[in-house]
């Protein structure tokens, strides 16, 4: 289970990492891959990138460093709270392709946050 645990919050890194990097670089920038962007004033997105690189920080640092790790579990949590606030953004503007990708990161994070919560 911990080696499942540890695979889950790498990939999920690597995804909110780069995502919340780009961003909070480019900011509506982004609008011509993501069109939810213009839905949000540009402070709200770079918002967002940061949340995602805080989130994906917290699923692995506490957790290796051994400094705090409660906030891996945390840091699960609320990467399924963003989640829960994409599909919702998604399905309000009709954006149906994008929910699988949605699903399979909000039930990734449930993983490692239910998993750290219990191991």
């Amino acid at each position: 289970m911990n080696i499942g645990l540890w695979i889950a919050a790498g990939l999920l890194a690597a995804v909110y990492l780069a995502v919340g990097l780009t961003k909070l670089a480019r900011g509506r920038a982004l609008r011509h891959r993501m069109g939810w962007v213009d839905d949000f004033p540009d402070p709200v997105v770079r918002f967002i990138g940061l949340a995602e690189i805080a989130g994906a920080l917290g699923l692995v640092l506490p957790k290796v460093t051994g400094t705090v790790p409660i906030l891996t579990p945390i840091a699960g949590a609320g990467l399924v709270l963003l989640q829960v606030l994409a599909i919702a953004i998604h399905v309000r503007r009709g954006e149906r392709a994008q929910l699988g990708i949605n699903v399979l990161l909000l039930l990734l994070a449930a993983f490692v946050a239910v998993g750290r919560f219990l191991w």
